[in-house]
């Protein structure tokens, strides 16, 4: 079999990375643009993160999804792990189909469906009982947490899967509960896994427009909705300085987690 010509992979490589990258480097240049126009070049400036830093509305909007996306990758990764402990370690049991069926709904369902049946049952349930009295963070928040946690499922699932029980069954004869061997045994190994599926549902949850859209209320305004709102009527230059702000953001814990992965597998191959 022969290999392709090191110039052809080399073309292949950069033509891939700018596809995905130029944008997101056009975006971060035109922050810094003295004009309000997006495809016009008039001087380097700092006027626009100023101006975000004036703009009430939406430093609001990031504050609410930063709060709503952490509390809902932390919901996610708490019920998720133990729905993928039990789907790797419980085997089938009655209603195994009926369990793993309505664990991954909302992996296929749209979000339209997802976002409408969410909103009708907090609408009955505020007929019946009076709570929730509208919509707003928690409302958001379960809507959320109700997509994000099937993801997290699936990848501690995989992870667990591929665990060497032998140091789960010594500890079991050892004597150890099966909660113990769990919180001591299991929970360690599986960090990694915790760390990217709280990653995973945190960029779901801040990336959300649809459920958000059905289950937000007045005065619960997430910032993809505000910026879809504003976007409608044209880019402004303000949200291209919120958008470097956070790709920044997650650059810098990217780098973080690459570093803890690293020195943890130093760790363990000493």
């Amino acid at each position: 079999m022969t290999r392709p010509h090191p110039v052809l992979r080399t073309l292949s490589l950069v033509l891939g990375f700018s596809f995905l990258y130029l944008p997101i480097l056009s975006l971060i240049v035109f922050s810094f643009n003295d004009s309000a126009m997006m495809n016009t070049w008039s001087g380097f400036s700092f006027k626009w993160y100023r101006s975000l830093m004036n703009d009430d509305a939406l430093l609001s909007a990031a504050r609410l999804s930063l709060l709503i996306a952490a509390l809902t990758a932390t919901a996610a990764v708490v019920i998720g792990t133990w729905a993928g402990y039990v789907l790797a370690r419980m085997g089938r049991f009655r209603g195994f189909g009926l369990y793993i069926g309505m664990l991954s709904a909302p992996l296929v369902m749209p979000e339209v469906v997802l976002g409408i049946s969410l909103l009708l049952m907090f609408v009955e349930l505020g007929d019946l009982t009076g709570w929730p009295a509208g919509n707003g963070v928690f409302t958001i928040w379960v809507g959320h947490t109700t997509l994000c946690m099937a993801y997290v499922a699936v990848i501690i699932q995989s992870r667990i899967h591929d665990l060497d029980r032998t140091l789960e069954e010594a500890a079991l004869d050892l004597g150890a509960s099966p909660l113990k061997v769990f919180f001591v045994i299991t929970l360690p190994l599986i960090v990694p896994a915790l760390m990217a599926a709280w990653l995973l549902a945190f960029t779901l949850s801040l990336d959300d427009v649809v459920i958000a859209s059905f289950l937000s209320g007045p005065g619960y305004t997430t910032l993809p909705l505000e910026v879809f709102s504003r976007v409608r009527l044209g880019i402004k230059p303000e949200i291209n300085a919120l958008a470097t702000l956070f790709i920044l953001a997650v650059g810098i814990c990217v780098i973080i987690a690459n570093r803890i992965q690293q020195r943890r597998a130093a760790r363990l191959a000493v």
